[in-house]
This record gives C-alpha cells, sequence and structure tokens, in this order.
C-alpha cells in the first residue's frame, strides 16, 4: 500500500475519553489511583488497564457497552471517510480501548474501516480479564507493532493522547491534540494541530494534491 492512515479512537474519533470515562465509572476507587500514574508515566498501560478492568465484574459489561454507546463521534469523521475511500487510502483504528466499545460507538461505519485494533475481554469469570493479541513493551496495544503488519510508503497517524505516542514516533505523518503535543514536544517530533476531521482531510488534501 501507498498510504495508510492510522486513526486512536479514545478522545480522537470520540469527542471525549471514553475509555477514561468508563474506568472512572466503573472503577472508581482504581482507577483513581492508577490513571494520574500512567499519565505520569510512571505505572506502564499494560501494567494498569488490565489491574482497572480486572476490578470490575463481568456482568456489569454489558452496562459499559451501553454507556459507550451514547458518546459522540467528532465533528466530519465520516467526510474523513469518505474522502479517504475516494482516495483509495485505508483507514485502520488503533485503540488502547476496548474492542465492543469501538464497535458500538463506530455502529455502522464499522464496515467503512480497513481493521480494528483494540483489547477483547473475557467475561466467563466472575472478573473481567483482558486479552490483546499486541501487547508489546509497556503497551497493551503496542500501536507501533500494529502499523507494522502494514507496509506502507507513507503512515499516517492520528492520536490524541499519551497512548498514541509511541505509534506517532514510527509515523511519517502525525496529527495531534493535547495533551500528545506535549509529549511530542518533549520528543521534538513535529505534528500537524488538528481541531476537527476537516482540518486532517484539508491538510490531507493539499499534501496529496502537491504528490
Amino acid at each position: 500500500m501507498k498510504r495508510v492512515v492510522f486513526c486512536d479512537f479514545d478522545g480522537t474519533i470520540t469527542v471525549e475519553e471514553t475509555f477514561v470515562a468508563v474506568l472512572k465509572k466503573f472503577a472508581p476507587q482504581i482507577s483513581a489511583q492508577l490513571l494520574p500514574e500512567i499519565y505520569a508515566q510512571r505505572v506502564s498501560l499494560r501494567e494498569g488497564v488490565p489491574k482497572m478492568l480486572g476490578s470490575i465484574p463481568s456482568l456489569r459489561y454489558p452496562e459499559i457497552l451501553e454507556f459507550t454507546q451514547l458518546q459522540p463521534i467528532r465533528q466530519d469523521f465520516v467526510q474523513l471517510l469518505d474522502f479517504l475511500e475516494f482516495q483509495g487510502v485505508p483507514l485502520v483504528v488503533v485503540s488502547g480501548g476496548l474492542r465492543g466499545m469501538v464497535e458500538v460507538v463506530l455502529d455502522t461505519l464499522v464496515n467503512r474501516i480497513h481493521a480494528i485494533h483494540a483489547v477483547d475481554v473475557d467475561t466467563s469469570e466472575p472478573y473481567i480479564k483482558v486479552r490483546s493479541e499486541y501487547q508489546g513493551g509497556s503497551e497493551l496495544v503496542a500501536k507501533a507493532q500494529v502499523m507494522a503488519k502494514y507496509p506502507a510508503e507513507q503512515k499516517i497517524a492520528i492520536g490524541d493522547s499519551i497512548t498514541d505516542l509511541n505509534m506517532a514516533l514510527q509515523a511519517s505523518i502525525v496529527f495531534a491534540r493535547p495533551p500528545l503535543t506535549k509529549y511530542l514536544d518533549e520528543q521534538h517530533k513535529t505534528y500537524i494541530p488538528w481541531n476537527n476531521f476537516s482540518d486532517v482531510r484539508d491538510y490531507l488534501v493539499q499534501l496529496w494534491k502537491q504528490a
């Protein structure tokens, strides 16, 4: 493939940090302890997320999906999909959150996504257990590892948080919202600030027109 777009889900496709909202609602005590440690990079995602999810009874998983379903998608995401489809460029969703959450929010748009890589859950036991095909380093979903599955001349990353840092560092072009911008500044990695997906589309229109 010539080009691939890799897009985060929580706080990127969704307006709010959906997964964080779930953790705060369904595992308030342990998330209050661990989330600040994760943002400060003192606790890894690979260590912290299973602990937080593992404190939630499996019987509450349908409630999590119901809560997530109400989360709004950021403006102009469908228009970006339209543009990418016209260009023949696949969009791959790479999320450190739960696959079920991604799918209920995207709903019928799932059919227009090239692939979704996220955390799977096992609810066969009293408490939720997580499974991830792409664990690596500090990440529960090693986004750079996922990117390596898609050889392309140009890899474009869209993200907003610390969970997207490694993905951004491996990308040819990065569209970043805060707080990801802070981490990229610290790494001296160039990025394009964005607010809505129309910003991403408009930039790519001009960039690919020149190419």
